[in-house]
């Protein structure tokens, strides 16, 4: 059954990257590069994902095992326009995915195709249709989303998103963007449920995979107050 996955590095104060860049001088040498390479840095290390992009060396561990996992579960992926501009040149003409890529953009562009199976297809009529579209062709495997992470945030918002894995990096970055902002959408007594369903600890990152259960209301828990609610309204 194809499921709808995301999987993020981040710090522990929660940022996957640093400050937004402002445009001012080059990215890679900004404070959004310096933070987001460092919550990276357990993914450049793996055997796996150096070999998807072509580079030598790299250690075959539990983290590039997990890398390898996640390549293989995929069947399409979906990215914003941001994330894939900001790839498309490092990518080169062998991206890492080798599966069909939907973008979410508000600029109608031509269908790209790449070589070893990667092909981006520009979405403009919003992220559902894209999921949709990647459905189609991921022959039973998930639809992944491929970042970044404002992207990430609205499919979780929109109810979309049936799994989510993070990996944890030990670092306090003290800021910059940040996954789960307070902007989700959500009324003051609602939250997103999730349970997680693996937790696999390394010494540079903490993967923890969750199952996304939902929109739930936020209610009153009084199992500690022996009485009920009119007891520890009257303690």
């Amino acid at each position: 059954m194809t499921k709808v996955t995301a999987q993020m590095s981040v710090s522990l104060d929660g940022y996957y990257a640093g400050p937004r860049h402002d445009g001012q001088g080059g990215w890679m040498d900004s404070a959004e590069a310096a933070g987001f390479f460092r919550v990276t840095r357990w993914l450049i290390d793996a055997m796996a994902w150096r070999e998807r992009i072509g580079f030598a060396g790299g250690e075959r561990d539990t983290n590039s095992d997990i890398i390898a996992e996640t390549f293989e579960a995929a069947g399409a992926y979906v990215m914003g326009r941001r994330m894939f501009e900001g790839g498309e040149v490092p990518w080169g003409d062998e991206p890492p995915f080798r599966a069909p890529v939907f973008v979410v953009t508000h600029r109608p562009r031509q269908k790209l195709a790449r070589r070893g199976g990667t092909s981006f297809t520009f979405v403009t009529d919003g992220v559902a249709d894209a999921i949709e579209q990647a459905r189609a062709v991921a022959n039973g495997k998930n639809v992944a989303i491929a970042g970044g992470g404002d992207l990430v945030r609205q499919v979780l918002e929109e109810g979309l998103l049936d799994e989510l894995e993070l990996h944890v990096v030990p670092v306090v970055l003290g800021g910059g963007m940040r996954l789960l902002e307070p902007d989700l959408g959500l009324d003051a007594k609602e939250a997103i449920e999730l349970t997680p369903t693996r937790v696999v600890p390394t010494p540079q990152v903490t993967h923890t995979r969750y199952t996304v259960t939902g929109h739930a209301a936020l209610v009153l828990d009084d199992r500690g107050s022996g009485g009920g609610p009119s007891r520890l309204a009257a303690s």
